[in-house]
This record gives structure tokens, sequence and C-alpha cells, in this order.
């Protein structure tokens, strides 16, 4: 794991799930590696489902058709979505699985400094991308939830709680 990735997943951890409860329905788009789901197993959550466009993810496919993945409306309290929403804008299916009053956990680059994530890559201190950065947004844009706290990383990476 590049440096400053294994870095920042601690500091993810620290911040997104210090308060979560561990019945808490979570799920993960772009489980990718796995590494949310086997720390949150490793700490006691036990209601996690891990969802990517490929294996080895509980359920694969794409989020935005989330009924056809056979998920049900507002049947998560937390979904997990780090460094996904600059690949795919899914927001709108993210707000119709959480429960009213649920949590999105989203971490994503700050649009003006993605070349500059693009750089720490080629450099080997960040993980690598798995497709196109097609959908940058800043976090203050996004519309579906209007109860936000935001907060930018080293200039470079934004981090947010969104609630239904």
């Amino acid at each position: 794991m590049p440096l400053l990735s294994d870095i920042a997943q601690k500091k993810k951890i620290d911040y997104f799930f210090r308060n979560l409860p561990r019945d808490a329905r979570i799920l993960e788009v772009g489980s990718g590696s796995g590494w949310v789901g086997e720390w949150l197993r490793e700490n006691g959550f036990i209601h996690h489902t891990g969802l990517d466009i490929s294996p080895p993810a509980q359920v694969v496919g794409d989020i935005n058709q989330w009924q056809q993945l056979g998920l049900a409306a507002e049947s998560f309290d937390v979904i997990v979505a780090f460094e996904v929403v600059e690949h795919v804008d899914c927001f709108q299916a993210c707000h119709d699985l959480l429960k009213p009053g649920g949590k999105l956990l989203l971490t994503s680059p700050v649009p003006h400094f993605d070349w500059f994530m693009a750089f720490l890559e080629k450099t080997g201190l960040n993980q690598k991308r798995t497709s196109p950065h097609d959908h940058l947004v800043y976090f203050k844009h996004v519309s579906q939830f209007t109860d936000k706290q935001i907060r930018v990383i080293a200039f470079l990476s934004q981090w947010g709680i969104f609630t239904k």
C-alpha cells in the first residue's frame, strides 16, 4: 500500500467509524480490496455488505441499478463510499438506499487539486486510480442532502458525512 494511502486509511477509520453503532446496517459502495469490510468485521460490526462492479464484493454491479441488484429502498443506516463519487454519480442512489436519518460517509479529491492527486499516484505515494475521475464534485454542491459535515484534508481531499 502506498504511504499516503496507508495513512489515509487509518485516519478514515478514526474519523468515520468511531461513533457508529456495531449493529448498523452498512453498505460499502466500491468495496474494492475489501479493507473497510475487513476492518468492520474485525471490530465487531455485524451487518456489512460490500458492493462493487467486480468480485469479490458480496453484491456485484452498478450502484445506480440497485433495484436490479436486490437492494431495498431505505434499508441501510450507513453507506460508505470512499473514493467513489469521482468515478460515478451515485448520490441519488445512496439517498434512496439510506433510511431516514441515515449517514453517507464520503471521501473524494477536491476537484481543483485532482491534478496533484494524479501526480502523487505517479510518484507512488498514493494508490492508483481504477478509472477516470469523470464525476469530480465539490461536496457543498451535492443537492440530495441538506445536513452535511464537510472537511478538507491537506487541501487535497474532501471528507463528508451527509445525513438523510
